[in-house]
């Protein structure tokens, strides 16, 4: 297996590298210097990070956690786990795989709180190889499926094809080379349908790999010729060295030694150019290997010096525990976070279902509230539906009465007042034709047609009374004025102040506080022995205000007030009607104020 590990982790950092191809190095140097927009200086973190990946690993590791510091004072996560991963393949690449683990792990853990998919998979990729150099298979095998399900779901073929390219290996570890050859094919598929140069050339070169490890030497050293002729395409040296590698020990195994040693001497400048210690450690096994097969000891035993020294410094027990213990904590930490995710779940559960709980009470007490509201309703229009009756039935009685009174005085005033003045003529005109013995009987009989006379007179005035021309042709107010000339003023001064009653405005509100107004005069005039009397109607916007007072012996009228006679209540029953108030303030001695207000 000639440097599956090596080869498969620089092929997803080459990947990388292409998609940063577009600006030099130098060029993003002067925009990370610069200041320019936040965003613009992280890709350009990013981006110099892909293009030196395989040139500078300790230019990626300064650089990084520059970028790191930026992105975490912006509050961008995505961009503190891309740099994190960056860091950690470089320090692969330098063999600190403690230090690797370490930022391959903090990768993970960053991203997957992020929705950012496609960079998660590639630190689980990075998990994945990290995994497969320390021979864990299961653990290498578990990132790889993550991260193809991510890029399966994103639909990212360049992704598969490097899973594919990644995942290989671990089958070869296996000793299952079919589906590692299965494998290695379906990414070169996909490599070749995207034009993806560096792909085809990872996928050749591990197709090599099993037939090398299968003794086809021919059909290896083909592949990875092919492989060479991409990688020298695009000038980049460090593929370049894998491939020399590879096929030094492609040759190592067919006991080619001449080519194996031209080859791997050929990497191995490369791999000192580059600082890179573990090419270089696989190079000095394989030229141990080419020393001892020509009988040359001495030079098998210095390379085998040399390759311990940096296998010592490469890769040890203690930071094989390292790993172990990151993942430990890893997996802890993802235990706990399940645990409080599920304590989470169950809390909001309860929650839900006490909202659900309150929402159901809040119903049953908006379902009564509901129920109680179109009670109050029913209520509200029986009530209406009463006092219409009750103001339809009092209308009905109001009117009945003025129609009565109406009938009454045109009776009286059209029959009995006819009837009487027709009596009075022909007493008149019979008084002619009568000879009287004495004076007495002349006074008799002048004394009865007075009586007529009189009898004339009041039925008119009872009439007028009843229905009063001045109401039927004027205002309230003329009316009310005709009603007090009328009154003996020896007896009783009368003063009238009316406002705001020019024209007639509502029948049934004249017609009523004609009543009541004539009731209370009538009531000061039979019961109150009053001289004077004062009458005020005021007609404004919104109601009308009546007082009448007078200074009579006056009442109690708190007294008084439970055992109101006829016309008081007929008073209050009238006003009522009107939606209005009626006041009675009286005392002995003191006269009697009645207030009358009713709403327009």
């Amino acid at each position: 297996m000639i440097l599956r590990i090596l080869f498969c982790f620089q092929c997803c950092l080459c990947i990388s590298q292409t998609k940063a191809a577009d600006q030099p190095a130098d060029s993003l140097g002067i925009i990370i210097k610069s200041s320019e927009p936040y965003v613009k200086k992280i890709k350009a973190y990013i981006s110099f990070g892909e293009k030196i990946g395989g040139q500078d690993f300790d230019a990626v590791i300064s650089t990084g956690n520059k970028g790191i510091q930026l992105a975490r004072k912006n509050g961008d996560s995505v961009s503190v786990g891309v740099l994190k991963r960056q860091i950690g393949e470089a320090y692969y690449f330098k063999g600190s795989y403690g230090a690797a683990a370490t930022f391959f792990y903090e990768s993970v853990a960053v991203l997957e709180k992020t929705n950012e998919k496609a960079s998660l998979a590639s630190s689980y990729n990075a998990l994945a190889k990290l995994y497969r150099k320390t021979k864990d298979l299961p653990r290498s095998f578990e990132n790889y499926d993550k991260a193809l399900i991510i890029f399966q779901a994103l639909n990212d073929s360049s992704g598969i094809a490097m899973i594919y390219n990644e995942s290989g290996v671990v089958f070869e570890y296996a000793g299952q080379y079919d589906k590692a050859v299965e494998r290695y094919r379906a990414s070169l598929k996909i490599d070749e349908r995207l034009n993806d140069q560096i792909g085809i050339s990872y996928a050749l070169s591990n197709l090599a790999g099993v037939y090398t490890m299968q003794n086809k030497f021919s059909k290896a050293e083909a592949y990875l010729k092919q492989s060479l002729a991409v990688r020298k395409a695009i000038k980049d040296n460090f593929q370049i060295a894998l491939n020399f590698s590879d096929l030094g020990g492609n040759y190592l195994s067919a006991e080619n030694f001449g080519k194996a040693k031209t080859y791997i001497d050929s990497s191995n400048m490369i791999a000192d150019a580059m600082s890179y210690p573990e090419l270089k450690s696989r190079n000095y096994e394989m030229l141990a290997k080419v020393a001892e097969k020509q009988g040359d000891f001495k030079t098998a035993l210095q390379y085998n010096q040399k390759k311990s020294a940096l296998s010592d410094s490469l890769f040890n027990i203690e930071k094989s525990k390292q790993i172990e213990e990151l993942n430990t904590r890893y997996e802890t930490v993802k235990k706990e976070n399940k645990i409080k995710a599920q304590q989470n779940e169950i809390t909001l559960r309860n929650i839900l279902m006490g909202a659900g709980m309150i929402l159901v009470i809040l119903g049953i007490l908006l379902g009564y509230t509901q129920y109680r509201r179109y009670k109050w309703r029913q209520e509200a229009k029986m009530q209406a539906n009463i006092l219409r009756q009750q103001e339809m039935a009092a209308t009905a009685v109001l009117e009945a009465e003025e129609a009565e009174r109406s009938r009454i005085a045109t009776d009286l005033h059209d029959g009995v007042g006819q009837i009487m003045s027709a009596a009075k003529m022909n007493l008149s005109a019979y008084e002619q034709n009568l000879t009287f013995k004495n004076s007495s009987e002349k006074e008799s009989f002048e004394k009865i047609i007075s009586l007529i006379d009189t009898g004339c007179k009041e039925i008119r005035s009872v009439s007028h009374s009843m229905m009063p021309n001045a109401l039927l042709k004027n205002s309230l107010a003329a009316a009310i004025r005709e009603f007090t000339d009328n009154l003996d003023h020896n007896s009783l001064k009368v003063h009238l102040y009316t406002e705001g009653f020019d024209e007639s405005f509502n029948s049934n509100i004249e017609t009523v506080l004609y009543r009541v107004i004539q009731e209370c005069v009538n009531n000061v005039i039979k019961h109150s022995g009053a001289s004077v009397l004062d009458i005020s109607l005021v007609k404004e916007d919104k109601e009308i205000t009546a007082t009448i007072e007078d200074n009579g012996k006056g009442f109690d009228s708190s007294a008084n007030e439970k055992k109101e006679g006829i016309g008081l209540k007929n008073i209050r029953t009238r006003i009522e009607y009107l939606k209005g108030t009626v006041d009675f303030k009286s005392k002995p001695g003191e006269g009697t104020l009645v207030a009358l207000h009713i709403p327009l």
